[in-house]
């Protein structure tokens, strides 16, 4: 009885260090994966920094030897709309862009004075007023009065905390493109913010940008030369574009590139935004996960 108990706890033990070696395996094998993984991505993303490389660009999706791949997505930052750029000096006619992208994304008329007046009172100088809508400074709630260094001081600010909590709030927001909206790469409801701009008009030039297959930056999209080609497709003429002077651009030069690597079941994202300017891009902001 004592050899068996002693082979039964000697299997034991030999069966739980097997379990142990194989679980360690496991873990510096899927550890090497989400290196390589990573590693791919940042090739992806080095690959967009080129400045032959363009956004329709095969270089921007590989598989490699080894079986890992890179697949980078390339698009204009100026398609975004810049907070700091809007709110700036209080020119009524961005801050009216500002309220009707909000109103588009059904936010009620309350709110939305509130969260443009909390914004206002978040970046501008302390003088002790504070504009009607926002709430007053207290020992909870300290407006730094600078313009904002991240997207994400959004939700410090007061009226904007259930906004900031829906999935993908940040998507078309920037703080980094040169400022007014770039027609080259603005979503439908960026557009729709612009005025003198209807459905009809934004969903007509949409399709005419974007190509048969309907996505940016890919073989199939309409070549537009310059901001001319723009009010063309958008069908405007010279009287209805002036009102949109000093409120769009084309081909803002900051740009930002989207690139998952993938090794195995491993995936990983690196993201940057960079500002492309002769030979030598200009990085602006990094972020992996």
């Amino acid at each position: 009885m004592l050899a068996l108990w002693a082979i039964f706890l000697l299997s034991a033990l030999v069966i739980s260090w097997a379990l142990d070696i194989d679980s360690r395996l496991s873990l510096s094998g899927e550890g090497t994966r989400m290196l390589k993984a990573e590693a791919v991505a940042c090739s992806g993303a080095e690959v967009a920094l080129h400045p032959a490389v363009t956004p329709g660009s095969p270089n921007l999706s590989r598989q490699l030897d080894n079986g890992a791949s890179y697949e980078a997505r390339l698009s204009g930052e100026g398609g975004r709309l810049n907070l700091n750029w809007l709110v700036a000096g209080e020119d009524p006619e961005r801050l009216e862009i500002l309220r009707r992208f909000l109103e588009i994304k059904e936010i009620d008329l309350h709110e939305r004075d509130t969260m443009v007046d909390s914004l206002l009172d978040w970046v501008e100088p302390n003088t002790g007023l504070h504009h009607l809508n926002a709430p007053s400074e207290s020992d909870d709630y300290h407006p730094p009065h600078t313009l904002l260094t991240r997207i994400e001081e959004l939700k410090k600010i007061a009226g904007w905390s259930e906004f900031t909590s829906t999935p993908g709030w940040e998507d078309e927001f920037t703080l980094n493109s040169g400022g007014p909206v770039d027609l080259a790469w603005a979503s439908r409801d960026v557009l729709l913010a612009l005025p003198g701009l209807t459905p009809e008009i934004v969903d007509r030039f949409l399709q005419a940008r974007r190509g048969p297959d309907g996505i940016d930056g890919t073989e199939d999209d309409t070549q537009i030369r310059g901001i001319d080609d723009a009010r063309m497709l958008l069908g405007l003429n010279e009287e209805q574009f002036k009102h949109l002077n000093g409120l769009i651009s084309f081909k803002d030069p900051v740009l930002r590139v989207v690139s998952v690597g993938t090794a195995g079941k491993a995936k990983r994202t690196v993201q940057m935004v960079f500002r492309r300017v002769g030979a030598v891009p200009q990085l602006i902001t990094w972020k992996e996960f």
